[in-house]
C-alpha cells in the first residue's frame, strides 16, 4: 500500500455518553479515537538485533513445555513496545481497528435503530430518519422480544450478542418480534440491512434569529462536507454569526480538521504545520474561500476538546478570526499515522508534532509512570503520567496584539468558571450510571405528550415533585442517597438532564441539545459576546 499523505490525529480523551444505550447499527456514543488507513509496514532501521524478537517467538513455539497461543504472545509483545513510546501511539487488534475506522468513516451496515436495556428488555429509543428500521415500521417505545427466533427479553443478553444478531451484510433480512403498547404484534417486523450514514454533527440549528449553532461530535471522513452543508442551510435561515461547539470533541481526521478550519477564512491561510525527527516541516493551508468567512464566530472548548479540535481552535485564535470561550483544551499536539498489518491489525504511530500558525505547540507534558502499572487489571494502566497543570510556555502575539501561549492546550480568550457541582464525583456517578435513563423511560414514556416540540422547548420544566421522585428512585435502585444540601446543589443539573432525555425521546436528537443549551453557561456567554459591538477579548 502506498504511503497515505493525509495525517490523522488520535486522542487520549473519550466521550461521556449522553444515553447509556447501544446503537444497533454499530455506532458507539462513547466515541473512540479516529483513524484513516495509512501505510503498510515495511522493514526499516535494520540492526543486528532486528530478528531477535522473532527468534524468541520461534523458540517458544518450538520448545516450550505447554501448548500456547503464539498470536497472543506476538500481540502482547507488539503492544508492550508501542505502549512504551508515548501516550498516544497504539496497537489495535483487527476488531478494534475496524471499529475505529467505521466510526470515523461514519458508515455502517445495520438498520438504524437505537435501543436501551430497560429492565432486561430492549426498548427502542431512537430511529434514523428513512433508515431501514424507520421504513420497516418500527416506532420509538417498541420493546424487542426476539430477534429472528432468539429470545432477548428477560435473559440478560449482552450488547455484543445483540450486535451480532442485528448486524449483517447489506441486503440481508432480519426479523423482530415486537411488543407495542403492551401488546405483542401478531407478526414480526422485518427490516433489510443497509448502509447507514451517521452524521458527525450532533446538531445544527438557529439558536437566535441571526445566530447559528453547530455542535461537532468528532472529525470524521464527511465532517467538513456536513459542516459546509449545514452552514449553507443556516445562512439561508438568516445566520450572520455562528457558535461552533467543540466541547467533548476528542478529535479525528487531521486533514478534515484542516478542511473545516478553512471554512472560516476568505483567502489562503496557514492552518497548521507539522515536523518531527523523521519528518521535515510540512505546512497545511486552507484551499479556497470558506462558506463562513465573515461574521462573528465563537468557538466553545473544554478539557475534553482535543487533537483535531485543537487544530481548528488554534488556527481561529492565532488569526484573530473568532473568540474562544470555555476551559483550557486537552492539549494533544502529536500526529499519528496508521500502519497496517495483513491480518487487519494496525499500529497508530506518533510521527510528528503539530504547531499552530504562530508556531505554538499545545502538547501537554507527559512522562513515564511505571509505578502505576497494575498487572492484575490492565498492564498499561497509568503507564504515562499527563501533566494536568498548565505550564505557561512561550508567549506569542496575534495580528491584533492578543497574547496567546504554548504550554499545553488552547487557553480560551474568555474563561468560564468551573461548575464544581458538575465536576463532583456524586454527579459523575449519577450521569455515568443508567439511572437517569431508567427513570425517564419508566416514568415519561407511557403516553404521548400533549404539547408540540415548540411548546416543550419553550415552556416545559420538570415539576419539583418529579425531581424528588428521581431522588427516591436513585436511593431505592442505586443505593445513592442525596442529603438536603446535595439535592439543592444538583437540582438544576439533574432537572436539565431529565428534561433533555424526555425531549430526545419524543422529538429526537435536536430537541435534546436544544434543551441542554437553554441555560448553558458557555452558550449564554457566547450569545453575550456576539451581541457586543465588537468581539470581546479578555
Amino acid at each position: 500500500m502506498q504511503k497515505e499523505t493525509k495525517r490523522n490525529i488520535f486522542v487520549a480523551a473519550t466521550y461521556g455518553a449522553t444515553l447509556i444505550l447501544g446503537l444497533i447499527l454499530g455506532q458507539n456514543y462513547a466515541d473512540l479515537q479516529g483513524n484513516k488507513p495509512g501505510s503498510s509496514l515495511v522493514p526499516i532501521g535494520m540492526s543486528d538485533n532486528t530478528y531477535k524478537l522473532q527468534q524468541v517467538v520461534d523458540l517458544v513455539s518450538a520448545a516450550y513445555l505447554d501448548s500456547i497461543n503464539i498470536d497472543s504472545i506476538q500481540n502482547g509483545a507488539i503492544n508492550h513496545i508501542i505502549a512504551h513510546l508515548d501516550p498516544y501511539s497504539a496497537y489495535l487488534l483487527p476488531k478494534e481497528s475496524q471499529s475505529q475506522t467505521e466510526i470515523l468513516e461514519g458508515t455502517f451496515e445495520g438498520i438504524g435503530m437505537e435501543y436501551f436495556n430497560l429492565n432486561d428488555t430492549l426498548m427502542i429509543v431512537g430511529l434514523i430518519t428513512n433508515g431501514p428500521a424507520d421504513k420497516a415500521g418500527f416506532k420509538v417505545g417498541d420493546r424487542i422480544l426476539r430477534i429472528d427466533n432468539k429470545l432477548l427479553a428477560g435473559v440478560g443478553i449482552s450488547k455484543e450478542e445483540v450486535d451480532k444478531l442485528i448486524r449483517g451484510s447489506r441486503g440481508s433480512e432480519v426479523g423482530f418480534h415486537i411488543k407495542r403498547d403492551n401488546i405483542e404484534l401478531p407478526v414480526p417486523i422485518k427490516a433489510i440491512r443497509d448502509q447507514i450514514n451517521v452524521s458527525s454533527l450532533d446538531v445544527a440549528y438557529m439558536i437566535e434569529p441571526t445566530v447559528g449553532f453547530i455542535r461537532i461530535r468528532r472529525f470524521g471522513q464527511r465532517t467538513a462536507d456536513e459542516f459546509r452543508s449545514a452552514i449553507i442551510q443556516l445562512k439561508k435561515q438568516g445566520a450572520q454569526n455562528l457558535i461552533l461547539d467543540l466541547r467533548d470533541n476528542g478529535g479525528g481526521y487531521f486533514h478534515v480538521a484542516i478542511q473545516l478550519a478553512g471554512e472560516f477564512f476568505n483567502d489562503r491561510r496557514l492552518i497548521v504545520y507539522t515536523k518531527g525527527a523523521h519528518e521535515q516541516r510540512r505546512d497545511y493551508y486552507s484551499e479556497r474561500a470558506g462558506e463562513f468567512n465573515e461574521g462573528k464566530l465563537v468557538v466553545l472548548v473544554n478539557d475534553k476538546t482535543a487533537s483535531a479540535s485543537e487544530v481548528v481552535a488554534g488556527a481561529i485564535q492565532d488569526w484573530d478570526r473568532g473568540t474562544i470561550i470555555g476551559r483550557r483544551s486537552y492539549g494533544k499536539g502529536i500526529v499519528q499515522e496508521q500502519f497496517d498489518f495483513s491480518d487487519g491489525s494496525t499500529i497508530n504511530l506518533s510521527i510528528a508534532k503539530y504547531f499552530t500558525p504562530l508556531g505554538r505547540s499545545i502538547q501537554k507534558k507527559y512522562s513515564p509512570n511505571w509505578s502505576n502499572m497494575d498487572p492484575n487489571t490492565n498492564l498499561y494502566k497509568g503507564l504515562w503520567a499527563l501533566d494536568t497543570l498548565y505550564a505557561h510556555g512561550q508567549t506569542y502575539k496575534t495580528g491584533m496584539g492578543r497574547e496567546v501561549y504554548s504550554g499545553g492546550g488552547i487557553v480560551p480568550d474568555i474563561l468560564i468558571p468551573r461548575n464544581y457541582n458538575e465536576l463532583s464525583l456524586l454527579y459523575q456517578q449519577i450521569t455515568k450510571s443508567s439511572y437517569l435513563d431508567q427513570f425517564v423511560y419508566e416514568r415519561f414514556t407511557k403516553r404521548l405528550p400533549a404539547y408540540s416540540i415548540e411548546n416543550f422547548l419553550q415552556g416545559y420544566n420538570l415539576p419539583y415533585s418529579e425531581y424528588l421522585a428521581f431522588v427516591q428512585f436513585l436511593n431505592a435502585n442505586g443505593g445513592i442517597a442525596l442529603d438536603q444540601q446535595q439535592q439543592r446543589d444538583l437540582h438544576d443539573l439533574i432537572q436539565t438532564d431529565i428534561e433533555a432525555l424526555v425531549g430526545r425521546y419524543y422529538f429526537g436528537r435536536e430537541a435534546y441539545f436544544k434543551v441542554k443549551n437553554r441555560d448553558d453557561r458557555f452558550i449564554l456567554k457566547a450569545m453575550e459576546t456576539i451581541a457586543a459591538p465588537t468581539i470581546a477579548q479578555e
